[in-house]
């Protein structure tokens, strides 16, 4: 039996214009007309027995009919002006009442529009909360995602598809202090959950550090502390070692581009990472891979063996007619071989420069790989989700960092055979910081190279991308287009508002103007991973991140002495936070 077994009786209005997913609905009575809400549910009647159309109210209003006076008119008594009372409703899919075995089916699609008359009904009370479970016990193929419940209806648990969400990426935004983090921990503790979960998290700020649990493992970027330690990935310590740069990184990141030499300058290092690498190769015996290897395979190299080709070049003499005489690189090598010399040398950096030459032997990318990139079940039931905090890496290289894990993921998903992949998510958090729309490095250019590429052509090797973010306006545009899935919290920026309501479709179009009004851990959730583009009050993760809200009154009030200073001023000058 449907739910929405109305009488005629019922109906709060009658159906007066049709459009393509809009629909004008007479209502006729005043008081009727005071209960309707603008975003509450109504159900039309279909064209079609046994289906009823489910829309949302976009707008209600009250208007006074003009009449046209003439001379008879003047001399009657005077009438009360007539109203039309117009609610308009966007369709949002249908309520099949018996499809094949199962009754009660929402999908979201419009099989037919109401006629003209058709009544509409409110969806409200028991009705709503039946329709709420419908949605809820249809969420979609696989196990189901829970994120809350509905605003409409608190009874009612909101589920996602967990398969769309992430095939087809997401977006998290919302302005500070507006739950982003808090959404982002119950989607992560979830996936955590699963026995063959596989998700990297780019933590930025060191807020996810607080995820704990079987399916959770956490590493960090190494510091200038790591260097003599020689911390590794047993110790939940990264090395990520320049070899794994792509040429076009390695130029930004090494050449000066206002350099009138560095044409010649990106050339001889071209040459002379390729002759490193094939030295390498050569000395190890890898006959294979010798053969078919390009710059940009990763395959070791020592940094030292570059920079004396380059010194070699750079003070080469050759013979001359009346001598010798300088080379044609004479000279014009300085200013490289000083970069390349102060950034091996830079302790900040010693995670790109380890001291341990352990990174330089062939089989330690397979280790790399295997850890980040192997999935729950790889690693013995632990650490399914994968945190990396980017916290101590200096913010003039963050966007290449972050592009190259977000690279060696792509680049094993594209080169495993399409059957062997298992697939993996990329949480971007604060993804305005090394996905931005605006160019203004080779660094920042080489991460939005990347991470565009995963937004276009991720889903067709296994690879998600979730962008979290405060500022949607700062992310490039072609990373934010690619997501299909929009969890939208408070949002209080134009520019912001403008990025989301773009998003949206057309006939939800009047959702955005929630954005500001939004209360704290409450969401607009759109897009292909739930069946009811609706409000959705977040839960609450069992570990909230370390997001660094303060209250500032009640701790200048509460009399409590300041922090040790002193500590800081010594974790400054080491560049490492001493715990």
């Amino acid at each position: 039996m449907t739910i929405l077994n109305y009488d005629d009786g019922e109906t709060f209005g009658r159906v007066q214009s049709v459009d393509t997913a809009t629909v004008v609905v007479r209502v006729d009575d005043v008081e009727t007309l005071r209960t309707l809400q603008v975003n509450r549910l109504v159900a039309l009647q279909s064209s079609r027995a046994g289906q009823h159309l489910v829309g949302i109210i976009q707008k209600i209003t009250r208007t006074a009919v003009e009449q046209k006076a003439n001379a008879l008119d003047l001399e009657e008594p005077e009438q009360a002006t007539p109203e039309l009372n117009l609610c308009r409703i966007a369709l949002i899919g249908t309520l099949v009442g018996r499809l094949g075995q199962q009754s009660n089916v929402f999908r979201r699609t419009l099989e037919s529009v109401p006629e003209i008359d058709a009544n509409c009904f409110a969806l409200e009370g028991e009705r709503l909360t039946r329709f709420m479970q419908v949605i809820s016990a249809v969420s979609g193929d696989g196990q189901r995602l829970s994120l809350g419940s509905y605003t409409l209806d608190p009874n009612a648990e909101a589920f996602l598809n967990g398969n769309k969400l992430f095939q087809r990426h997401a977006l998290v935004v919302g302005s500070t202090g507006s739950g982003k983090s808090w959404t982002t921990a119950r989607l992560l503790e979830q996936v955590a959950e699963l026995a063959s979960a596989n998700a990297i998290v780019f933590d930025i700020h060191g807020e996810y550090g607080s995820m704990a649990g079987d399916g959770f493992q956490h590493f960090r970027i190494a510091g200038p502390a790591d260097i003599e330690a020689c911390r590794g990935l047993a110790d939940g310590v990264l090395h990520l070692p320049y070899w794994l740069l792509t040429y076009d990184a390695l130029v930004s990141m090494f050449v000066d581009r206002s350099d009138a030499n560095a044409p010649n300058q990106a050339m001889l290092m071209s040459r002379s990472i390729t002759e490193a690498k094939r030295q390498y190769l050569q000395q190890g015996k890898h006959d294979e891979v010798l053969a078919n290897f390009t710059i940009d395979s990763p395959v070791p190299f020592e940094i030292a063996d570059v920079l004396r080709r380059l010194e070699a070049l750079n003070t080469e003499m050759v013979a001359g007619s009346r001598g010798d005489k300088q080379g044609d690189f004479h000279g014009k090598l300085s200013r490289l071989i000083q970069r390349l010399e102060s950034k091996t040398t830079d302790r900040r950096l010693g995670f790109l420069f380890p001291s341990d030459q352990a990174t330089l032997n062939y089989g330690w990318l397979d280790n790399l790989v295997a850890t980040l990139l192997g999935g729950r079940s790889a690693k013995g039931g632990t650490g399914g989700v994968k945190v990396i905090d980017f916290s101590e890496v200096p913010s003039d290289i963050l966007p290449l960092i972050v592009g190259l894990v977000a690279r060696l993921a792509f680049s094993v998903q594209q080169w495993l055979p399409s059957g062997d992949r298992h697939p993996i998510a990329l949480f971007c958090d604060e993804a305005h910081l090394y996905i931005p729309q605006e160019v203004t490095s080779g660094a920042a250019e080489n991460a939005i190279a990347i991470f565009e590429r995963i937004a276009k052509e991720g889903r067709k090797y296994g690879t998600g991308l979730v962008v979290i973010s405060q500022r949607p306006s700062e992310v490039n545009r072609t990373v934010v287009s690619q997501c299909s899935n929009l969890i939208a919290m408070r949002l209080t920026n134009g520019d912001d508002q403008s990025v989301v309501r773009r998003l949206l479709p057309d006939s939800l179009g009047g959702f955005s103007d929630l954005l500001p009004v939004l209360d704290t851990g409450e969401a607009l959730v759109v897009g292909d991973a739930i069946l009811l583009p609706t409000r959705i009050r977040i839960s609450k993760p069992r570990n909230e991140p370390l997001s660094g809200t303060i209250d500032f009154w009640d701790k200048w009030s509460d009399g409590s002495s300041a922090s040790d200073l002193t500590k800081a001023v010594e974790s400054w000058r080491r560049q490492s936070v001493q715990k």
